[in-house]
């Protein structure tokens, strides 16, 4: 059955997105900064560093497969809230304990929990404003790229200098940081999701998903968790190898996160426009050539027009599925199907900062690593753009 429609929907969309702020621009995103000082301290390899974000992206697998088994047991608004408070609990621990042993631990199951409330924050945010299209795509777009836009300004204002003052052995603190503000947002993310919990009673039949109709946009969404998540690893290791300065490293940091945050406002027209996978495309090409500028233009120039055009596209990815799912599927399905879809862009985003990290141990360069992510994310593209509407419109 589908919530009501609640009485303040854009706070609930606030709330709902500050989760994203946890999950995504904090536990996910925040690691590609405080990496430098991790493999400085611990004297890691690229290849050790990488295998933190795939233990993170095992731990999304795990997250997304068990909330395709809960779903049909648990309402999303409990599992967004369960989502957001545990993956809070599991950054502050992160920077509790420095051995790989419970690194690992706390990067799995950061990624299982946020996995957890990711999607199924999806869903939530997809049943807002459903009687009003622009609206809906706004909200579905919102959810996606304010939140996690937010994490990754206020991480590039603060932990980049932090380090740079107390040296790269105050890396602990930064997580623990992390984890005292992601506590400050949980509060006004469970008040939001509990205005979303649908009222008790028989839960509609489960629809068929039509899985051979839908391979267009699964191998696009597929490109993009192999390519995407090299930059956010690897970019500031790459900027440090080339001596950028705190200054430089922060200011890209924020300008990423800001693009992010606008770009639902960018996507918006085109997610209410089209139901095929041509957003999905247009976004994995917008990511593709973010991912190349840095290393075809190695100035303040390029890293600046990176930001920009990256940022603009890369939470919005999420959204394009996620809006493929609400214009051609019944709602009853929406949790299950954004859960598949996490799944087959967990499994191949484990694949990425290991493989990157061990391809630039053998090259010799980092960068050869994101032209390659480059590479993926256009193999993507050209998937997405097969796609074509599951209903006529």
């Amino acid at each position: 059955m589908s919530p009501t429609a609640p009485s303040r929907p854009w706070l609930v969309l606030i709330g709902l997105a500050l989760g994203v702020c946890v999950t995504n621009g904090f536990a996910r995103f925040a690691y590609g900064l405080i990496l430098p000082a991790m493999k400085e301290t611990l004297n890691w390899s690229y290849a050790q560093a990488g295998w933190l974000n795939t233990a993170n992206a095992l731990g999304y697998v795990a997250g997304a497969v068990m909330t395709m088994a809960l779903i049909r047991r648990v309402s999303p608004s409990r599992l967004f809230s369960i989502g957001v408070l545990t993956t809070s609990i599991s950054l502050f621990a992160t920077g509790l304990d420095e051995s790989l042993i419970a690194q690992s631990l706390w990067r799995i199951l950061a990624g299982l929990f946020g996995a957890m409330s990711f999607v199924t924050g999806g869903a939530l945010a997809a049943s807002l404003f459903q009687d009003r299209p622009h609206h809906n795509a706004l909200a579905i777009a919102f959810y996606f790229g304010a939140g996690g836009g937010l994490g990754i300004i206020l991480c590039g204002a603060t932990i980049p200098m932090m380090l740079d003052l107390l040296g790269p052995q105050s890396w602990t603190w930064a997580w623990i940081g992390i984890g005292l503000v992601s506590f400050s947002f949980c509060p006004l993310s469970v008040w939001a999701a509990e205005q979303l919990r649908p009222p008790t009673g028989k839960a509609p039949p489960k629809a068929r998903t039509p899985i051979a109709r839908m391979l267009g946009e699964i191998g696009g969404y597929a490109g993009f968790g192999l390519g995407y998540i090299v930059y956010l690893t690897f970019l500031v290791a790459w900027m440090k190898e080339r001596d950028a300065s705190v200054a430089m490293i922060s200011l890209t940091w924020v300008a990423l996160g800001i693009s992010i945050t606008v770009s639902p406002f960018v996507w918006r027209n085109i997610f209410a426009r089209f139901a095929s996978g041509l957003p999905l495309a247009m976004i994995l090409t917008g990511i593709a050539t973010g991912s190349a500028l840095p290393i075809l233009i190695p100035n303040t120039f390029g890293l600046m027009l990176s930001a920009l055009i990256f940022g603009l596209s890369v939470f919005m990815a999420p959204g394009a599925v996620t809006n493929f799912t609400r214009q051609n599927l019944p709602q009853s399905s929406w949790t299950s199907v954004i859960s598949f879809y996490t799944v087959i862009f967990s499994i191949s985003q484990t694949i990425g900062p290991i493989g990157a990290g061990w391809f630039g141990d053998w090259t010799g360069d980092i960068g050869n690593s994101l032209l390659a992510a480059s590479a993926l994310l256009m193999i993507g593209a050209v998937c997405a753009i097969s796609q074509r509407p599951l209903t006529d419109r």
